[in-house]
């Protein structure tokens, strides 16, 4: 069944009214037509059953026939604090994230970054990333839209994470797979949980030792070197399997 977003004002119940580009892909792409199901989520965590009611020009009025359970979200807020890496990565890492159930995604620009982005580039990219972020979040059922910040250097994502209840850095140069454990075991569901992870190169000491001055929990992913891809990924990975009630 297809699965869009609206925003909390589009919801006027008995109807839901769509807007924007959806509309199109509803009439040219989809083909839906009158009296065909679909799901539609406000974007705060409520999701609703409805049926298409009729099409105008700019818009698709749909009826709500049911409200819907929804648990899809993670008890935890988790927050992933990517640095920028080269080519398209970035896309994929969204993507996957949104998968694996993060509540934000935040770019930072690190010290071994080294793809730089001007105000325009900048803006521009984080328009592509979110649109990324909510076809993911149609994808896999999500209940709300994660939100990907703009650009962040480093001691500005660093004091942004400072409200978090955990902050984790998965460093390559960490030991101690079992202080790993003890770490991520000690999570409580409904606490916001940080992810920092470094670009290609990886984060410099003075960033590792800068997020654990801030009380981040240094730990380890394993004795292989995983790419900055992989690494965020699979912390979030071993997060959802922690938190999934």
């Amino acid at each position: 069944m297809q699965h869009f977003f609206v925003t909390p004002d589009q919801v006027k119940p008995p109807y839901i009214y769509i807007k924007g580009s959806d509309v199109n892909h509803m009439k040219n792409v989809l083909r839906m037509r009158e009296g065909e199901e679909l799901v539609v989520s406000d974007g705060n965590n409520q999701k609703y059953l409805c049926v298409v009611e009729h099409f105008k020009a700019d818009e698709a009025v749909v009826s709500i026939r049911d409200e819907l359970p929804l648990d899809t979200e993670l008890s935890s807020r988790v927050y992933l604090f990517q640095g920028l890496p080269k080519g398209d990565k970035m896309e994929l890492i969204i993507q996957k994230a949104v998968e694996l159930g993060v509540y934000e995604v935040i770019p930072v620009e690190t010290k071994r970054t080294v793809v730089k982005l001007d105000a325009k580039k900048a803006e521009k990219k984080v328009s592509r990333w979110n649109e990324i972020a909510k076809s993911a979040a149609k994808q896999s059922g999500r209940g709300i839209v994660p939100q990907v910040t703009r650009v962040m250097r480093y001691a500005e994502a660093a004091e942004y994470a400072k409200e978090l209840d955990v902050v984790l850095v998965p460093y390559e140069l960490a030991e101690g797979m079992d202080c790993t454990r003890k770490i991520i075991e000690g999570i409580c569901p409904g606490q916001s949980v940080g992810i920092f992870i470094g670009p290609e190169g990886g984060f410099e000491k003075a960033e590792v030792q800068a997020a654990a001055d801030k009380g981040g929990r240094v730990i380890t992913l394993g004795r292989r070197i995983l790419r900055t891809e992989t690494a965020g990924l699979t912390t979030l990975s071993i997060l959802m399997y922690h938190l999934e009630s």
